[in-house]
């Protein structure tokens, strides 16, 4: 009889740590250890001179990355947000519900600048689904439409992370 207990007690427990872990992996609630923000500092390729500084939200489960800068109105020059995913690949983002226009800035796993894609904002009657931007990244930071340019961020520049 106590020994059944036991069994129902760790089964228990077992069902809890899985639909609790599945509950994180989906996205659907962020770990406690998950970072909001960060510092992402842009520096040249070839002297290493710092080009930015942009102080970053941080999408780092499924629903945030799904949901990305469109609940947001606008962003200010210095302020965006970065994408991180797990590993690096070719990664699509869509202008969906967008308000403004951005720059996409895809870093690969080195930390190294692969694509730089001005992205408008969807008109009237688009929803921005078929607004695609594509490039090879681990992590994906969204700026305000011209920062890039502005910055002087080009291919090749180097990208430091600090996490707050």
């Amino acid at each position: 009889m106590v020994l059944e207990r036991v069994w129902k007690a760790l089964l228990a427990i077992v069902v809890v740590a899985v639909i609790g872990l599945l509950v994180l992996q989906i996205g659907l609630v962020s770990p406690p250890w998950a970072e909001d923000q960060a510092e992402v500092r842009v520096l040249d390729g070839d002297t290493g001179d710092e080009l930015a500084a942009v102080d970053a939200k941080v999408a780092d489960t499924p629903a945030e990355r799904y949901t990305g800068l469109s609940d947001h109105d606008s962003l200010e020059d210095g302020d965006g947000m970065l994408f991180v995913h797990s590993s690096e690949d070719e990664r699509t983002y869509v202008m969906r519900d967008m308000e403004f226009d951005i720059d996409i800035v895809f870093i690969d796993a080195g930390g190294e600048i692969t694509a730089i894609e001005g992205a408008r904002a969807p008109e009237a009657g688009e929803n921005g689904n078929g607004l695609e931007y594509e490039g090879r990244a681990r992590w994906v930071l969204e700026v305000p439409r011209g920062y890039a340019n502005e910055t002087g961020m080009d291919v090749g520049d180097e990208v430091e992370i600090e996490y707050e």
